[in-house]
């Protein structure tokens, strides 16, 4: 998930920094809107960066690839904070990770961004609310979503390292081998994301369920509205 500076070349780089760009402006914009509506929301989002942060940083090679593979953080992210605001999360996870641990580099920013934040959160808040709508266990929604966004994820960064590395090689041939290189170490971390996405939102559900966003910002306008 974190491509190295020097693997893609400057024009897929800046492409995929112009994509990132499009979900980062409105996961800006969310922030500043919940911001307002709750002012828990910032240092909410703060712990919850922070987990991602770690959670992001276990570091284990793929030696076929030139990037690691790690567990992601996003899936359950979203789910407490928002989709779009986990995107502005996972962009400044990346920026420190890469100045001060080396993982990933600058120029790939965006790349790395695309696959942890937007498709690893989006897919896994997707996976996360489709369950939820059809009355799924809270653990195996939260299961479901750690898993799905973990491997979509490492998906798309072997689609990004196909798309700009593949040559003459169709791209879905080079496409197979990029993300058969990351299963190895991969699957196993997708199944413990899955786990620790189950245990966290269960106990967070049963316990603490004022820490989730939306059921604090519903219980806040419940209060407003009786005082009034």
């Amino acid at each position: 998930m974190h491509i190295e500076d020097g693997i893609l070349p400057p024009e897929a780089w800046g492409a995929w920094y112009g994509v990132a760009i499009l979900f980062i402006l409105p996961g800006l914009r969310e922030i500043k809107k919940r911001a307002r509506e709750a002012l828990s929301y910032k240092p909410l989002l703060a712990m919850v960066g922070v987990a991602v942060f770690v959670i992001s940083a276990m570091h284990l090679p793929v030696l076929v690839t030139g990037s690691c593979s790690h567990p992601c953080g996003t899936p359950l992210a979203a789910i407490i904070v928002g989709p779009f605001a986990t995107i502005v999360i996972s962009t400044i996870v990346l920026f420190f990770q890469a100045i001060f641990l080396g993982h990933g580099g600058i120029t790939t920013i965006g790349a790395n961004t695309f696959s942890m934040g937007i498709v690893g959160g989006i897919s896994g808040y997707l996976s996360w609310k489709l369950l939820c709508s059809f009355h799924s266990p809270i653990w195996l929604a939260a299961a479901v979503a750690g898993f799905t966004g973990d491997l979509l994820t490492y998906a798309t960064s072997a689609f990004e390292l196909a798309w700009s590395l593949h040559g003459s090689v169709p791209l879905v041939h080079q496409w197979l081998v990029f993300f058969l290189g990351y299963g190895p170490t991969q699957l196993p971390l997708a199944v413990g994301e899955a786990v620790f996405s189950a245990a966290v939102l269960q106990v967070m559900v049963s316990r603490r369920p004022d820490l989730l966003f939306r059921a604090r910002l519903a219980k806040e306008a419940k209060a407003r509205a009786a005082a009034a």
